[in-house]
Formats: structure tokens, sequence, C-alpha cells
């Protein structure tokens, strides 16, 4: 049963026709008053409000009535209804509880889309149980690892969107994977977007696509990454990056799912489900205003932390075995042993780049190295001479991270491209842990 408050009548009467005629109950409530009465009496699977009424044309009623709702039926999910030019009033709702938000005019298959995910995650959160989970490639038997899966396992099959924060290397793209192939999107495109290697001067043609003629040098036309993930997944990595132009534009295609190409007026209908990934503080830059907040709130329905590697060492040598056994079926070659020695010097490394770096090593080692892996071959490729000084767990992760910076910027003559790959991070992230260290 799902519970229409507004004082509008109409609105009423015809969302309610809308979601009869899609097999939901419908109930409705006239107002603040009558909304508390039914809330009081009755359980619902959903609640629409309207943030505006006659009594209070500022939204102070609306989120007034949101907050008294939300002790009645703290499970409730509940999807504000507001005007475009009254977005930050919805952002208001949602510091308060509210689920999700939509604006006037709405698009009927987008509101049908997010009633049926609102009521979807719900369930499931309430231990609704899924089979057959693909784990994509993830490896790992830690804890922290268990866990993530388990929750991908429960929201994949909804259309929620997910916002996956961690470090770099520690795989926010196979967690996207892994999302795209336990829904019911598997069968359409899983499309991945780094938006931070694109200009902003460039962002519109590449997310929405051009005419030709659009502009100079547009000789065709040409489908945006939107237009490409159609009823699939678009995977948005790196969205911390994105200048704050650029987050305007990319909001109102989540809002509304519509969208127009470069030098073209005909508005484009998508149906995608939106997986999100950052390694910076978005909390934080929300404060600083530097990453807009109703942004933030559309993208973040569900948030999954990914661990640091150094988070779950008893993982390492599954990961190194997987490595192991990739790399020499790529080479042709017999899969190498690693000795104890080894596997426990590899288990003790701090990995500012995480998997990635860990994958490095393994391959770098395997080129190297003979049958049986030796500690001395993944310390000749930790950063030229990384002594056994530097890697003792008397020094905190702080201090061992530093060091094997240190010592890949010293392997690489000074040059922050191969220093990168050393590490398994990107430039970025190794200008950003060479200010966290001071080093220069």
């Amino acid at each position: 049963m799902i519970l229409i408050i507004d004082d509008d009548n109409a609105l009423r009467k015809s969302l309610g026709l809308l979601l009869r005629r899609n097999g939901y109950e419908v109930d409705e409530a006239s107002g603040p008053d009558e909304a508390l009465m039914k809330v009081r009496q009755r359980v619902y699977d959903l609640m629409l409000m309207d943030m505006n009424y006659s009594r209070g044309v500022t939204g102070e009623e609306g989120i007034e009535l949101l907050r008294k709702v939300k002790i009645f039926q703290p499970e409730t999910p509940v999807i504000l209804i507001t005007a475009w030019g009254s977005i930050e009033l919805a952002v208001e709702g949602m510091r308060h509880g509210a689920y999700d938000f939509i604006t006037k005019p709405w698009n009927n298959t987008v509101l049908l889309q997010r009633i049926a995910t609102a009521i979807n995650l719900n369930r499931v959160n309430k231990g609704a149980e899924c089979s057959g989970f693909n784990k994509a490639g993830i490896i790992g038997e830690s804890r922290e690892i268990k866990e993530l899966l388990d929750t991908v396992e429960r929201i994949a099959p909804t259309d929620a969107p997910v916002l996956v924060l961690g470090e770099n290397g520690t795989g926010k793209e196979m967690v996207a994977n892994a999302i795209h192939l336990n829904s019911r999107r598997n069968g359409s495109p899983f499309v991945m977007v780094n938006l931070g290697g694109i200009s902003q001067s460039l962002f519109e043609s590449e997310m929405f696509g051009h005419a030709k003629g659009a502009f100079t040098g547009a000789v065709g036309a040409r489908k945006g990454r939107f237009e490409l993930a159609d009823k699939g997944t678009i995977f948005l990595d790196e969205i911390g990056d994105l200048d704050i132009s650029c987050q305007v534009k990319l909001l109102r295609v989540l809002q509304q799912h519509t969208f127009e190409p470069l030098g073209d007026s005909r508005t484009r209908k998508v149906d995608i489900r939106v997986v999100s990934a950052t390694n910076a503080d978005l909390r934080k830059m929300v404060e600083q205003r530097t990453f807009r907040e109703d942004l933030f709130y559309r993208i973040n329905l569900i948030t999954l932390h990914l661990p640091a590697l150094r988070e779950r060492r008893e993982d390492i040598p599954l990961l190194v075995s997987h490595f192991i056994e990739q790399g020499a079926r790529a080479n042709g070659i017999k899969v190498p042993e690693v000795s104890a020695e080894g596997m426990e010097f590899l288990t003790r490394l701090p990995y500012p780049g995480n998997i990635r770096q860990l994958k490095n090593m393994v391959e770098r080692a395997m080129l190297t190295g003979g049958a049986r892996l030796e500690k001395n071959d993944f310390l000749n490729v930790t950063g030229n001479a990384l002594e056994e000084k530097d890697v003792k767990p008397a020094g905190t992760i702080g201090d061992m991270e530093k060091v094997m910076i240190e010592k890949a910027l010293e392997e690489a003559g000074g040059n922050y491209s191969r220093a990168s790959r050393i590490l398994g991070l990107t430039r970025q992230a190794l200008y950003r842990r060479m200010e966290k260290y001071g080093l220069k």
C-alpha cells in the first residue's frame, strides 16, 4: 500500500490512477493532519509526500510532517515531491530521512522505477534472500570482504543508485561489475566512464553524444555514454573529480533520465542504473561547496566502503595465488611456488596502491624469478632495495607507506609516471600521498 500525501486533489487522483494501473494499492491524505492519523493506523510500503501545503508555502510544514511520519514509521521509504526550483528543500528532506525526491513535472516511467526500487530495497533490507550470486572475480575470505559481498548480493537485484568508496586500487570497478552481473540488467551493457579523464569542454559530447556538425570536427553523429548504457548500468568512476558546472548537467540526467545530444534538440530517454565511485571525501567536498549536495544525495542511496588491502591482510595469500595462476596462463609457463618467507614478506607491506600494486609486484617478480619465488624476488621489485628494517611492523602504516613511495621514486629516477606504475597508483593518487607525507 502506497500513501499519497498532497493537498492538491487533482494531483492525488492523477498519481493514484497511475499507481493503480501499475498494480499498487493506494491510500490518500489531503494534508499533514490526515496523514498523521493514517500512519498511526497502518504501516505503508511507501509514502509519496508533497513538501508544500496551503498553510506552509516555504516547505517548513513538509519538513515537520516528514519528521513526524519517520517517528511512527522509521523504515517506510518516503519519496518527496517538489518543484525543480525547490531542490534545496528536497535536500533538507533527505537530511531528515527521506529516501528520494522527484521534481515537478516528473517522468511517469522514472517515478514508477524509483517507487519499485524503494519498495524492493526496503524488502531486501528486511531479510529477503537472494541466490545464484556471481562474485565477478572478487577474491577474499576476510570478514570485510564477506560483509561487502553480502551487501552486494542483497542490493544488486534492485535499481538503487550505489556509491562505492575506497582508495585507488581497491577494486571499485570490480564491485560495480558485480552489482551489474547480479542485477536484472545483466544482459544489457555495462558502460564504464572515468570522469576524472574527461575535460569540462568534452563532457557533454562524451556523456550525451553529438549530432553531425555540432562543432568543428564533428564529421558524424556519435552516441554518448548514457545512450550506450541504455537498459544497462553506467559506472561513473572518479565522480569526485567532476567539475562543478558538469555536476549540474549530470544531475539533470539522473533526475529525469532524459538528455539532449549536442546540436540536437530532440530529447532522448534512457533507462539506466547508476553506480558511482570515488576515493575523495564527498561529504567534505559538499561542506566546501566543491560538490553539489543534491547530486551527493542522488548518487549515494547505498554506500559501499571498500577496505584497503592493509586492512584485510589475510586475503593477500589468496590474491597472490590468483595473480600467479593468471600470469602463468597468460605467459604459457608453469605456475611457480612462493616460499613461506616470500609470502610472509608480502603480507607485511603497506600497499599504498592496494590490490593493483600487489598484482604489479607479483607479475614483475614472475618475469625475473624462477620456479620458486623467494623474498628477494619481491624485494627487488618493491622500489629498488627496500630493506628489512623498512617493513618491520614496529613502524606505523604511514611510515611504511612513505618508505615505499620514496623507494619507488628513487627507482623511477623521479619519474612520476613510472613511480605510479611501480606502486599501482594513478599519478593523481601519488601526488596526494606525496603531499600527505611532505615529499617533494
